[in-house]
């Protein structure tokens, strides 16, 4: 199976399946899935950019909506996490997972599915002890504060993420597990980029979440994005133990390296993405503490039983089949001819959403407000006290370019 992984899309589908149609026919050959490691923007239509956090200058409708509106189908199927430049707002419309788009599928705020034989996991955003473990909280419209809170790691979703026991093939964060560094070459990712030196010394560079997650899921492969360059990693889980092989890449501009096509071994096709029966059940198990409030989840309350979940899940894939719910569209897509408008609903119930928790048997939550939004007003005690690590206000204002102009001819692309 060949897979192409891409780092920050930074919604610029044209030109990243553009670029994968162009390998495609110089090397004679068919990509089977793309896998985008965040900041892939799905803006739908106006009212999404006011969920998307990037300075006003800098907010663009760029070419998601066209893949959204049916305009333009994408020739490849392909599976996104949530980075730190979202649209939050569509994104909570499918916390569990769904498609954003015909053939394009958001893996959730944390989730697990399979293609053909092969396991992906992923975790959505980026870590920020500050918030970790917070609830969500946040609700659109956002304020200054939650727009930046909203993509902020939660302990709940690495929790469930943690319950998972068959092996995972490949799993995706948007920043890098903390740590990684110590794994490849990182005198030359300093020469590249001499700002993170520092953060490497005070072990600050990265996500401390996703090293708990690779310590414990010891993936084959892990693909992550944010900090736009490209670096390699070999993990050696104990002696004689699996290896994990970690790459992070650039984002979509001309002459960077942000697209990569690895080989997987994997039984033949037709391929297609399907639920986890696992996750599903992890899901259901833990859903009655999903924290909707600044309280973290109270993993104590949790009565049902993992196999009596699992149990249900096999019995209701079995009934139905494993195919996530069609896609549907919940609001008006952007339409360049006619002029801008906010008429679709805040916050919308989308219908992949919903049909999926009546197949678990499970209430629908998300869009149960809470008194305490903020927690610049809660008090101190649940606020959990932490360095901050590297977020994105640390980031250089360079991820986030205004788009620009890509040829075929000066992206580079290699094959692991």
């Amino acid at each position: 199976m060949k897979i192409a992984v891409e780092g920050c899309m930074h919604g610029d589908l044209d030109n990243v399946y553009k670029t994968l149609q162009y390998i495609e026919r110089q090397r004679n050959i068919k990509v089977d899935l793309l896998l985008c490691c965040g900041d892939f923007q799905a803006v739908r239509n106006e009212r999404d950019l006011e969920s998307l956090n990037v300075p006003r200058k800098y907010r663009a409708m760029n070419s998601f909506w066209k893949y959204f509106s049916g305009e333009e189908v994408a020739p490849v199927p392909t599976i996104f996490i949530g980075g730190n430049h979202e649209a939050s707002n569509y994104l909570w419309e499918l916390y569990y997972g769904g498609w954003a788009a015909p053939n394009i599928y958001f893996l959730g705020f944390a989730g697990v599915v399979k293609f053909g034989n092969i396991r992906i996991g992923g975790l959505s955003g980026i870590y920020n002890a500050r918030h970790y473990r917070l609830g969500h909280y946040e609700r659109p419209p956002y304020n200054e504060n939650t727009i930046r809170s909203v993509y902020h790691v939660r302990e709940y979703d690495v929790y469930k993420l943690m319950q998972v026991e068959e092996p995972i093939d490949i799993f995706l964060s948007h920043d890098w597990p903390l740590g990684i560094t110590d794994y490849g070459n990182s005198k030359k990712l300093i020469q590249q980029k001499p700002f993170f030196e520092k953060e490497i010394f005070q072990r600050t560079l990265g996500n401390k979440a996703a090293a708990q997650l690779l310590e414990e899921l010891k993936p084959a492969y892990w693909f992550s994005a944010h900090l736009h360059c490209q670096f390699a990693a070999s993990v050696q889980h104990s002696e004689g133990g699996p290896v994990t092989n970690f790459l992070a890449l650039d984002k979509c501009l001309p002459g960077r390296k942000f697209l990569q096509i690895v080989d997987i071994e994997s039984e033949p096709g037709p391929h297609e993405i399907l639920y986890d029966e696992e996750w599903l059940a992890i899901t259901r198990k833990f859903h009655s503490v999903v924290p909707l409030t600044t309280k973290s989840a109270d993993f104590g309350a949790v009565q049902l039983d993992i196999q009596d979940c699992q149990q249900l899940v096999r019995s209701r894939l079995q009934e139905r089949g494993a195919r996530p719910f069609e896609f549907e569209r919940t609001v008006p897509c952007h339409n360049p001819s006619q002029s801008s408008s906010n008429s679709s609903p805040a916050l919308p119930r989308n219908p992949q959403t919903e049909s999926l928790l009546q197949l678990l048997e499970l209430p629908y939550l998300l869009d149960l407000t809470s008194e305490l939004r903020d927690p610049i007003s809660c008090p101190t005690s649940m606020i959990y006290q932490g360095s901050l690590g590297a977020d994105s206000e640390e980031i250089p204002i360079d991820d986030i370019d205004e788009s620009e102009e890509h040829a075929e001819d000066n992206v580079e692309t290699e094959d692991e």
